[in-house]
């Protein structure tokens, strides 16, 4: 967690830093979301990708979804009719007779 100075300067941790690549003498934005604020590095960076860079993206989301659904073991079978309960039956739960 970051803490700000008496001058209201706040130090970005290392890692988050290298993570966006935000370096010495950037500059970044401070801007408010709703009961946040969000800290949005160089504004000219974070133009919308084209629509080539985007289909790549949702590509590669899609095949590691698929991995996911093939490491998922499968339910076999339909489910059983039998629940154990019969709808009369829950009106009738809880109550003294």
């Amino acid at each position: 967690m970051a803490k700000v100075t008496s001058k209201l300067q706040v130090t970005i941790p290392k890692a988050i830093a290298t993570q966006f690549g935000i370096t010495p003498g950037d500059e970044v934005a401070f801007v408010e979301a709703g009961d946040f604020i969000r800290l949005i590095p160089d504004a000219a960076r974070l133009e919308p990708p084209d629509v080539n860079a985007r289909l790549r993206v949702f590509d590669q989301a899609t095949r590691r979804q698929a991995q996911r659904d093939r490491r998922r073991p499968q339910k076999r079978g339909a489910p059983s009719a039998d629940r154990g309960w019969t709808r009369a039956g829950l009106y009738d739960r809880g109550r003294t007779r």
